[in-house]
């Protein structure tokens, strides 16, 4: 307890002050999360609302640690932080470079939860629709070798009934929307790659797709789609 009254004292806060500040951290984590589905939150966001009252240079890096602990130890969540990656198509150097440095810091978080539990008990089967779209587009973007251009992407979307034209999709709504959503979500990334025809928008896995524990369960979902196809083969 001495030592933990040693640290807030550098800072010039009481234990009080401290919990408040992490309390409205973890609020404002989950409102976020849950208003925004589940968008990466910039951790400038939360620097602000640490520094509104106080001033304290390091006072926003320990608010926030313990803020991603009591998340862990009380909610259950993981909150873990985004390393935005870069795409391949981009050349850009100085600013951009300087640009993509300060967006890096972002945070999602995600259920530490065993899956078949999680499933079970917390999963709302209301949003089933956008899960199985997001790992349907991270599938063909994961085959295709991690990046596809924006034509090809919807020919095979069409496969399955989904058209860029379609504003009143029965569970995507805005299909193209519904598209962007997954951009904003960090599964995506989209970049302008220059070639003899002109511009071309690609699409490449963003880091929440990258994620080890993401790729794991994509991996997973494209063989059971690949031992189901080849076991209907072999049935006829």
């Amino acid at each position: 307890m001495s030592n933990h009254a040693e640290d807030l004292s550098q800072f010039d806060i009481s234990v009080q002050e401290k919990d408040k500040l992490v309390a409205e951290v973890i609020r404002y984590v989950l409102f976020k999360t849950h208003h925004n589905s589940g968008c990466p939150i910039r951790r400038e966001e939360l620097t602000q609302l640490i520094t509104k009252n106080y001033r304290q240079r390091n006072l926003p890096v320990m608010i926030i640690n313990e803020a991603i602990a009591k998340l862990s130890t009380i909610f259950g969540y993981e909150m873990r932080e985004l390393q935005r990656a870069r795409p391949s198509s981009n050349n850009h150097q100085g600013r951009n470079s300087q640009q993509s440095a300060a967006e890096a810091k972002t945070y999602v978080i995600m259920s530490k939860l065993p899956a078949e539990v999680y499933t079970k008990y917390v999963e709302d089967e209301d949003t089933a629709h956008l899960t199985g779209f997001t790992f349907v587009v991270m599938s063909i973007v994961h085959i295709s070798g991690g990046k596809i251009s924006e034509e090809n992407l919807w020919q095979h979307l069409r496969r399955i009934g989904l058209d860029e034209a379609n504003e009143s999709h029965p569970f995507l709504g805005n299909t193209k929307q519904a598209l962007e959503g997954l951009v904003q979500q960090r599964y995506l990334q989209k970049d302008k790659q220059s070639g003899p025809e002109g511009n071309t928008l690609i699409y490449e896995l963003a880091e929440r797709a990258l994620d080890s524990q993401v790729t794991a369960s994509l991996k997973d979902y494209i063989s059971q789609i690949v031992n189901k196809d080849v076991g209907s083969v072999e049935d006829e």
